[in-house]
């Protein structure tokens, strides 16, 4: 089983002075030495990964918030490609309606070639959170249009010298791209998608990607989302895939020091992705292709405070912490549920100091990390009954 760590990036200790400037109260400006400080820590961490023995290094695209300030997750990809020369690379996820789909398929291109060899496994998705939406000028109720239009438009521009294509957003009269990609089948079949509401899973696996797990609610209610991921994956003609799998992780060598470091930090990135998606708000019901969201906010009765624990217990509860024997056994058994293709470990959230998620993760890559690649990656798992 192969094992990937994901940089977030987090600025988690500026959400109060965030929230009201956006209020228009009269606060501070931000501190540009603590985003300056935060980026300096976690790339030194991500270059020590490789020597750690990670096989790949992942990351994610967010704007306008303190929850994670990554705003191009393959131009920074694209600094490690050149920094490493074993690891492979990928994103969770790559937000479609926010960019034009050539520039996606030509930043892709250029990041293969970079890469020599290795792969990069670009994972997109259709984004969730309105301020992203609004600060970039695009219209959320056009999310899952822009999405599907994206997705088809980047497969065709990887694997065909020359193509058209009319749709609704997007119109192209026989254009091409240059430098060609090293092999843009192999970009195109390593293109997977993360969903957060479940009528979206097929809509992803009907394109043909394939599977990426962000857990935020329980393990056993993603076997129906996967199940329906597969099922359209079969009637669109492609093959049955396994899923990538991302976790938040807290590695200790007490149990007690392992709960506490988990207790701590894993509500606080929930507090941040809440406060980032404002999973609580009614804005959803009056959004086109969000109606999930809105069930959800209104089974929490709008409260940001009920929503950030809910989502923080479910943390708690289904993502990896404990003393390495006690990581194993909890990835062994996802390994035995799931049949995954690869684990993703996001090992720094919240506040989390450099330091405290550095011995985190050189304990989980020491002690953790080589029964990982011992377990054995299975068949996909066909939920066809």
């Amino acid at each position: 089983m192969r094992a990937g760590v994901t940089l977030f990036i987090q600025g988690y200790q500026d959400w109060e002075r965030y929230e009201a400037a956006e209020r228009g109260e009269d606060v501070p400006e931000v501190d540009v030495e603590a985003d300056t400080r935060r980026w300096r820590e976690e790339i030194d961490t991500a270059l020590k990964l490789e020597e750690w023995g990670f096989d790949s290094i992942w990351t994610v695209e967010h704007h306008v918030s303190p929850y994670t300030m990554i705003t191009n997750p393959i131009q920074l990809l694209t600094y490690l490609a050149g920094a490493t020369s074993r690891v492979d690379v990928g994103t969770m996820v790559t937000v479609l309606p926010w960019h034009h789909p050539l520039r996606v398929a030509e930043d892709m291109t250029m990041l293969q070639h970079l890469l020599n060899g290795r792969r990069a496994f670009i994972g997109v998705g259709r984004g969730a959170a309105r301020r992203e939406f609004a600060q970039l000028g695009f219209d959320m109720n056009e999310s899952k249009e822009r999405f599907a239009e994206s997705a088809e438009i980047i497969k065709l521009a990887l694997t065909n010298e020359t193509f058209s294509y009319e749709g609704v957003h997007y119109q192209f009269d026989r254009v091409t791209l240059r430098p060609r990609p090293r092999d843009g089948q192999q970009l195109v079949d390593d293109l997977h998608f993360s969903w957060g509401s479940p009528s979206s899973a097929p809509v992803g696996a009907k394109l043909g990607l394939k599977p990426l797990i962000i857990p935020q609610k329980p393990w056993a209610d993603y076997h129906a989302d996967l199940a329906e991921f597969n099922k359209a994956r079969r009637e669109a003609g492609h093959d049955l895939a396994r899923p990538r799998v991302n976790m938040n992780v807290y590695c200790a060598s007490s149990e007690e020091e392992a709960r506490a470091g988990a207790e701590k930090y894993m509500p606080e990135y929930a507090d941040s992705a809440t406060r980032n998606y404002e999973t609580y708000s009614d804005h959803f019901k009056s959004v086109k292709g969000y109606e999930h969201y809105a069930n959800v906010a209104s089974a929490v009765g709008h409260s940001r405070e009920a929503m950030s624990k809910a989502m923080g217990d479910t943390y708690i509860a289904n993502h990896v912490y404990g003393t390495p024997e006690q990581c194993i056994a909890k990835l062994q058994t996802i390994a035995q549920d799931f049949h995954p293709e690869e684990f993703l470990f996001t090992m720094r959230y919240g506040n989390m100091s450099q330091a405290e998620a550095e011995a985190s993760t050189d304990l989980f890559a020491r002690e953790v990390l080589p029964a990982i690649h011992e377990i054995e990656v299975q068949e996909p798992i066909s939920y066809a009954a």
